[in-house]
């Protein structure tokens, strides 16, 4: 089990932690609950994907930890 996300902690491990699943949502990340979107979330990293889409990483990060 996690103890900590970090920027190299992968899509699919954040819906696991207890009260992190909400976050991303609050970040437009909802991607991570389409079903197509299984194979991709289980490579991507947090730290990828916050870049990609211009998400402040440190907040997000911040916010998954906190929310565990």
């Amino acid at each position: 089990m996690l103890n900590r996300i970090t920027e190299d902690t992968t899509l699919a491990d954040i819906p696991k932690l207890p009260g992190a699943g909400e976050v991303p949502a609050r970040y437009d990340l909802s991607c991570l609950y389409y079903p197509m979107a299984a194979y991709e979330i289980g490579m991507l990293k947090i730290g990828e994907v916050a870049k990609m889409y211009g998400i402040d990483i440190k907040r997000l990060i911040d916010d998954l930890n906190k929310n565990k």
